[in-house]
Parts: C-alpha cells; sequence; structure tokens
C-alpha cells in the first residue's frame, strides 16, 4: 500500500481528496496537515510514500516544508498539488525537491495516477508546467551570446576586421561594434582578443 499525507490549509479540500483516494486499493491516506511544519511532522511520524502538497499555506508554505522534508525524511516522495503555476511558483518547488507538480484542476483518475508514479519515483507535470521549464531550459543563460553575436565572434576569430565583418553578414559597421561591445560585457573582457580567447575557451568557436 502506498502511504499518502494530505497536506493543505483547506478542511474542504483535504476532505475532498480524501474521498478521492477511498475507493483506491493501493492508496491509503494515512494523515492529514493544514500547513508546512504539521506536514512535515504528520510525513515523517507516518512514515509517509507521498505526500501531496499544497504551495500556499499560512505559516510554512509549500515550498519550505518541501525543502525541510527532504531533509527530515528523504524517501517521501512529494507531489506539489495547487492552483499555480507561474514560473515563480513552479520553479522553486521543482529545486526544493518536489518529485511532481499539478493543479487542483487534475481529475480524479490523473490524481491516482500520479501518486503511484511518484511513489515509484518518476516525476509527474501539468502540462502547463512542463511549458514552464522547458521555457526556462531555453533561456539564455547569463552571458550567453545570441546566434548574431556568435557569429560576428567567429568571423572576428577568422582574422576579419569590423568593415569585413560588417560586409559579410550585410549589416552596418556601427552595429558590429555594438555587437562586440556586448560580447566583451557578457565575457568580462576589453579587447578583441580577449573575446576571442574566451569564445574558444567556452568552446563557442570552431
Amino acid at each position: 500500500m502506498i502511504r499518502l499525507v494530505i497536506v493543505d490549509d483547506h478542511p474542504i479540500v483535504r476532505g475532498g481528496l480524501r474521498d478521492t483516494f477511498a475507493g483506491s486499493d493501493d492508496i491509503v491516506v494515512v494523515g492529514e496537515a493544514a500547513d508546512g511544519a504539521e506536514g512535515i511532522s504528520r510525513a515523517t511520524l507516518l512514515s509517509a510514500d507521498v505526500v501531496l502538497m499544497d504551495l500556499r499555506m499560512p505559516g510554512m508554505d509549500g515550498v519550505a516544508a518541501t525543502a525541510a522534508l527532504r531533509e527530515h525524511s528523504p524517501s517521501a516522495r512529494v507531489l506539489i498539488l495547487t492552483t499555480f503555476d507561474s514560473e515563480s511558483d513552479v520553479l522553486p518547488a521543482i529545486e526544493a525537491g518536489a518529485i511532481g507538480y499539478l493543479l487542483k484542476d487534475a481529475l480524479p483518475d490523473e490524481l491516482m495516477r500520479a501518486v503511484r508514479a511518484a511513489a515509484r519515483g518518476e516525476s509527474v507535470l501539468a502540462p502547463s508546467v512542463t511549458q514552464q521549464l522547458l521555457g526556462q531550459i531555453r533561456k539564455p543563460g547569463p552571458g550567453a551570446l545570441t546566434d548574431r553575436e556568435r557569429e560576428v565572434l567567429q568571423l572576428v576569430a577568422n582574422g576579419s576586421s569590423n568593415r569585413e565583418v560588417a560586409s559579410a553578414l550585410f549589416i552596418g559597421e556601427a552595429s558590429i561594434k555594438t555587437h562586440l561591445q556586448h560580447i566583451y560585457d557578457k565575457f568580462g573582457v576589453r579587447d578583441r582578443a580577449s573575446a576571442v580567447a574566451e569564445g574558444y575557451r567556452r568552446r563557442l568557436l570552431t
């Protein structure tokens, strides 16, 4: 049996979730909690396999509780269940150690499948949450060059002057100077030679 603890500050929500799992043959709700601190205590005391965790609660919220639970009871899998799916909600929860992130409009069958998957150590994400994470992964990191900046740097590394780079890319020479300044700023360097050296160090140049 999968031992489940429900953590949500709304009694009606907890009651609805408890009823959802009442007919399951392999999931049993062993405890409930109204905030994060109580959730940690209940999950640890009751040896929960999966914790269904709300995000926004008075006192200790779901993110802090998830992080603390990963330390106190690392075998318990935290599955976030909330109405919020913005990047500022999703990323901290995943980084805190949640194995999954679902929204409260999920169907009962989806919830049961998610709890079973979490118990097996598998990640479960709502579609909108998946999009948030993919968007974050695709976002250029600090110091990352744009495609145009990489083109400029490659031509400079090949020995081209600003005028030759501008001609090759069909843009103005002033634009090349602007691109180079952006490259210098991102790399923390002051001249072309240092920028090229840094480009090779980062394996951006061929």
